[in-house]
């Protein structure tokens, strides 16, 4: 092929590719062929047709009015720095300099073409005037020489073929400048797209987000001690262990510091094995493993403060034990506290004291002779393990499935079976008693620990070899300035 052929397949070709591309990228990157861009008009049909996700904004979980018309609400923050408009104009921008760079390089491929085409419009002319003379001479080719007629005619049949390649590329330099005007259309909606989406700066937008979250937690710090209202879950975080156990975390913990206990078995045990975080506590990459001076009994321990406390094997004794130093700060007796499956849980398993921690601080529950093997509440002396004050209940401790404190108030199961839900709850702030009915999934139909956490606002249970995670639902009220 002529040099002119070779320069006018590689042009032609060119503008091929480019128009297969744009005919199958381009409106997926707009959207196009998936989306359908609302004006301002329709912006009501398409809120109403729209989902927001958790991560997209504040939830207002409940809310309600008390008896003095104050309202109350329990309300969850979306993701700290999680903000969706970021990735939204984030991608548009990155759309918007793809259609720039694709626009300039039309642009560059536009002036090419246009040079090109006034050297085919020249070449055009010169072929059809060829063509004439040519035709002109083979009506008096006797006048020729038979060997520069045959040269003459060779070259024309070479030139011959240009002829529909010429009308097809008229055709693809009008496409050509088609999409340069539809390029140019698009980039000012994109452009427009850009200027509603992105009316605030991603970084007064996150600012916001930020100093929204910081009011929020000085509101949240106004918060009186909730209600529990509901209980949802489990989540399972690990199976392990026997059909009894207990694994804890340390509410009074700093954010960094998420170590993991865990305790195997009701009894014949005294190792402790700690992991740094949740993680490491689901690959089972221990930290450390602590060698207790006595047996444990049951499974109601509780990490607070960087100490764990348990009921020695086989007594009323509540050990206090430091992971820091590990030695016993502290052991005192319970007085009157039954033990070793005299007044235990539902299920049995030594669970007759149960200790715990909440918002207000440590407690032991567990029943007595005195108390007519009911339910005995008494809050304890953190260094010390001293009572500092007993509440009585009527509610017989053989027949509660587990219990657990939230903000001073006792709440206590039915069960430790399927079935099981909150029944029964002693407030200690008033010294009154209400049965309740909080149901919540027992998935694993054994319940023989079940534990509040007050930094995490959730339940630990150990559910027949399996631990998992409960969320709690609590009723607030928010102090005013009036109030306090």
């Amino acid at each position: 092929m002529s040099p002119p052929l070779l320069k006018l397949g590689a042009v032609l070709s060119t503008m091929a590719m480019i128009s297969n591309w744009m005919s199958q990228t381009l409106p997926s990157l707009v959207g196009l062929n998936t989306t359908r861009i609302t004006t301002s008009d329709s912006l009501g049909t398409a809120d109403r047709n729209t989902q927001i996700s958790p991560k997209e904004g504040w939830q207002v979980y409940s809310s309600a009015q008390d008896p003095d018309g104050r309202c109350i609400c329990t309300v969850v923050a979306p993701e700290q720095n999680l903000c969706s408009r970021d990735a939204k104009s984030r991608q548009l921008r990155q759309l918007l300099e793809k259609v720039q760079n694709m626009s300039q390089s039309i642009e560059v491929l536009n002036l090419r073409t246009q040079r090109d085409f006034q050297y085919v419009l020249k070449m055009e002319t010169q072929m059809k005037g060829l063509k004439a003379k040519f035709r002109q001479i083979e009506d008096d080719r006797k006048t020729l020489m038979t060997k520069h007629f045959q040269v003459l005619k060779e070259k024309m049949d070479e030139l011959l073929p240009l002829i529909p390649v010429l009308e097809q590329y008229k055709t693809d330099a009008k496409l050509i400048t088609q999409f340069k005007e539809e390029i140019r259309n698009l980039s000012t909606v994109l452009t427009g797209i850009q200027e509603e989406i992105g009316a605030y700066d991603y970084e007064e937008l996150h600012q916001r987000v930020v100093n929204l979250e910081t009011r929020l937690r000085d509101c949240m710090k106004k918060l009186t001690c909730g209600k529990l209202m509901k209980i949802t879950g489990p989540i399972t975080v690990k199976i392990s262990g026997t059909r009894f156990g207990a694994w804890m975390t340390d509410p009074l913990a700093s954010e960094k510091n998420n170590r993991v206990w865990y305790m195997d078995s009701y009894t014949n045990n005294k190792i402790v094995r700690e992991y740094k975080s949740i993680a490491d506590f689901v690959s089972g990459a221990e930290s450390r493993t602590y060698n207790l001076p006595f047996k444990w009994a049951g499974t109601n321990h509780v990490v607070y403060n960087g100490s764990l406390y348990f009921n020695k094997y086989q007594s009323n004794i509540i050990i206090k034990y430091s992971f820091d130093t590990g030695r016993v700060l502290a052991q005192r007796s319970l007085e009157y506290a039954g033990f070793h499956n005299v007044y235990p849980y539902t299920w049995g398993g030594f669970s007759d004291i149960d200790l715990m921690a909440d918002e207000i601080g440590l407690w032991a529950v567990y029943a007595t002779n005195q108390n007519a093997g009911n339910i005995v509440i008494s809050q304890l002396n953190q260094d010390t393990l001293e009572v500092l004050k007993s509440w009585s209940t009527g509610y017989p401790k053989r027949s509660a499935g587990e219990s657990f404190m939230i903000c001073g108030t006792l709440y206590v199961t039915n069960s430790h079976l399927t079935g099981a839900k909150v029944y029964y709850s002693y407030s200690t702030k008033t010294s009154t008693y209400e049965y309740t009915d909080i149901p919540f999934h027992n998935q694993y139909f054994h319940i023989s620990m079940l534990d509040y956490n007050a930094r995490d606002r959730a339940l630990y249970a150990w559910n027949n070899g399996h631990q998992v995670l409960f969320n709690v639902t609590l009723f607030h009220i928010i102090k005013t300035e009036d109030d306090t």
